[in-house]
């Protein structure tokens, strides 16, 4: 497989050891990289506070610091936070007290002093606050918790905060958040911490001599990486200019029944806007004129249907005098699962010459079964327990396991993609992101992977997109579409 820009997820073992090696217990050294996730938390807390219209400009601040470095990325976190919000009250709670404070966390309360000297000191905070940064415990915390900070963890959860970031992890996989920010190596505990929220890599740089993380010791059980907006740099880029539409591919999708007709547009405006050349939709013949009349780019064949509206076998034949020319195929949403329309489906798949992406009804154990040609699988937990899991996929298969963290499973490899969120949570967001998939692998990626990957990514991307701009709540799910062009541009040089 050819690799995917991506960082590989590590132990806090093998996190201390890389960090061993980056700066060599070093202050000098430390300090730069300490300023560095101060200024990245900023600036992500400041984007994800988006999604609630912003952070107050006179908001109520707390800041829980501990002793070591977790602390001190708060304290900073808030200083450059300060700069953008000058209005801001901050209040400062350090549960072990400021003077046993380590030498860089101490460094950044003094740095956070001077941008803001009327800051308070709190023992106990009460009331309600704008924003809550928790940079108590770090991940080299070992249990058990100080009964008194127990106590001051469930009072932190107790009070009414409109925003909660915790650093790194939320304090001893107590304190709850809205959104963790791993600075520098996401952690393991992180994937499986029920407190932490939405999760959030903050690249700082750790990663850009990888020689430095080879022959850390291995664990039980890899838990793969974590993929970087760099996968969608090909999407991004200037395109030749002697091309025209053949040059970039050809996508044919079955889909759409009397019952779900939404799901096959959804699919297709999705795929319209992958960049892919061409789209052929293949659907119940009672819907053409509408969908051909909103969306006249996509070309419409109308199938005959079932007497209950679904695709029926009898119009197979359209598709074998066109399938020549797909360069890939989409199958599944909003099909239904009517017998008959089944069987067409998977017949389609058995005869298949170009790579496939199965979504929705098509993922049934016969259809992702039938024929040798390549093929991306799109289930959500429900569909993934239908199919019998992961030791039921094919050989060769790309897995996407879409949930609130969304993995990529190829050649025993897992690459986690960390955006979207729960603006994603409504019908038909599964539906565009087949469609994106679908039109991305038709444009013949280095790899089958690669299409899933950047589908993912782009998808999870406008979305982000989406909620910052309006909310996560009075959004419908076709206004994903407009965020995909900014979701390409913002991807870093």
């Amino acid at each position: 497989m050819i690799p995917l820009p991506s960082h590989p997820i590590l132990s806090p073992t093998q996190t201390r050891l890389l960090e061993e090696r980056l700066f060599g217990a070093d202050e000098a050294r430390e300090w730069p990289a300490m300023r560095s996730a101060g200024r990245a938390l900023a600036r992500a807390i400041r984007q994800d506070a988006a999604e609630l219209g912003g952070l107050e400009p006179a908001g109520r601040w707390l800041v829980v610091a501990g002793k070591g470095h977790n602390g001190g990325d708060a304290l900073l976190a808030a200083a450059f936070l300060l700069e953008m919000h000058p209005g801001a009250r901050i209040e400062v709670c350090f549960p072990f007290g400021s003077r046993r404070l380590r030498p860089l966390a101490a460094r950044a309360w003094r740095e956070l002093v001077a941008y803001c000297p009327g800051l308070a000191l709190v023992d106990g905070p009460e009331g309600s606050y704008d924003l809550l940064l928790d940079g108590l415990f770090g991940f080299q915390f070992r249990p058990p918790v100080d009964p008194a900070v127990l106590r001051l963890i469930d009072r932190l959860n107790a009070l009414p905060v409109r925003l909660r970031a915790a650093v790194d992890l939320p304090s001893a996989g107590l304190v709850r958040a809205d959104f963790t920010y791993a600075t520098g190596v996401l952690k393991t505990p992180l994937l499986a911490a029920a407190e932490a929220g939405r999760l959030r890599y903050l690249d700082l740089g750790f990663f850009a001599d990888e020689t430095l993380a080879a022959g850390l010791p291995a664990e039980e059980a890899d838990p793969g990486r974590v993929l970087l907006p760099e996968v969608l740099r090909p999407l991004a880029g200037l395109r030749p200019s002697a091309s025209d539409k053949r040059s970039y591919g050809h996508l044919f999708i079955l889909a759409g029944s009397a019952s779900f007709p939404g799901a096959a547009l959804l699919t297709v405006l999705a795929a319209l806007r992958s960049g892919v050349g061409l789209v052929t939709a293949f659907v119940p013949e009672r819907l053409v004129p509408a969908f051909a009349a909103r969306t006249p780019e996509a070309m419409w064949v109308g199938w005959p249907e079932t007497p209950s509206g679904h695709l029926a076998l009898e119009g197979e034949y359209l598709w074998r005098e066109r399938e020549e020319r797909a360069s890939a195929i989409l199958l599944g949403p909003g099909l239904g699962r009517e017998a008959e329309t089944l069987a067409l489906a998977e017949s389609i798949a058995a005869r298949a010459v170009v790579p496939l992406v199965l979504d929705a009804d098509a993922l049934q154990p016969g259809i992702i079964a039938a024929g040798p040609v390549p093929r991306i699988l799109t289930p959500h937990a429900g569909e993934l327990a239908r199919i019998g899991g992961r030791g039921r996929i094919p050989a060769g298969a790309v897995l996407v396991e879409k949930g609130p963290l969304t993995r990529i499973v190829a050649e025993g490899k897992v690459h986690h993609a960390l955006c979207g969120g729960p603006v994603l949570a409504r019908g038909g967001s599964g539906d565009l992101l087949a469609g994106l998939i679908g039109g991305i692998l038709a444009q013949d990626p280095p790899e089958p992977v690669w299409a899933a990957a950047c589908g993912v990514l782009w998808h999870g991307r406008a979305a982000d997109g989406l909620a910052r701009a309006r909310g996560q709540t009075a959004v419908s799910v076709s206004q994903l579409l407009d965020f995909l062009p900014d979701a390409l541009r913002e991807i870093p040089g």
